[in-house]
């Protein structure tokens, strides 16, 4: 009992089923759900702060990643804009989507706007922001950092929505 066995080319192969918790769902199961990718493409900035703003807001228990397809530099200036509202990302990196475990995994929310956006190739809930990049603005340093601003603010707004519901 509690072991599922099938047949699979002479071989008998058991699959041992999750311990389920309260609720129906497994540990396996919350544990993915409660797990959430921010995706862009170059991880450098729209991704940096939501992972950034998402590790504040989000409730105990909840794992924060971001990555990206083609991940470049921590841009210096969402570190700038993050830092006025008391967030340090500082320390985060760019990383590319191959060095996360995709079947740990439960909701991507992608955040590319004129770029294409990455394939994410696992199974998951996915969630649309499609946010202009604001490293892609150009012009004087106060122009550029107004175009961090907004997408900080709107990130904030929308992230902390997101909280409330993983």
């Amino acid at each position: 009992m509690g072991r599922l066995e099938e047949p699979m080319g002479g071989l008998k192969i058991v699959r041992r089923p999750a311990l389920p918790v309260p609720g129906g769902e497994t540990r396996a199961q919350r544990r993915r759900r409660r797990s959430v990718l921010f995706l862009c493409v170059a991880n450098s900035a729209r991704s940096q702060m939501a992972e950034g703003f998402a590790r504040r807001l989000a409730p105990r228990g909840v794992r924060i990643a971001s990555a990206g397809s083609r991940p470049g530099g921590l841009n210096p200036l969402a570190v700038a804009v993050m830092a006025e509202v008391g967030i340090d990302i500082s320390g985060h990196a760019a990383k590319s989507l191959d060095t996360i475990p995709l079947d740990e995994i439960g909701m991507v929310v992608f955040l590319c706007a004129d770029e294409i956006c990455p394939i994410f190739p696992a199974r998951v809930e996915r969630i649309r922001w499609p946010l202009s990049d604001p490293a892609a603005v150009k012009g004087s340093r106060d122009r550029r950092l107004r175009a961090f601003r907004r997408v900080r603010t709107e990130l904030h707004q929308r992230i902390g929505a997101l909280m409330e519901l993983v």
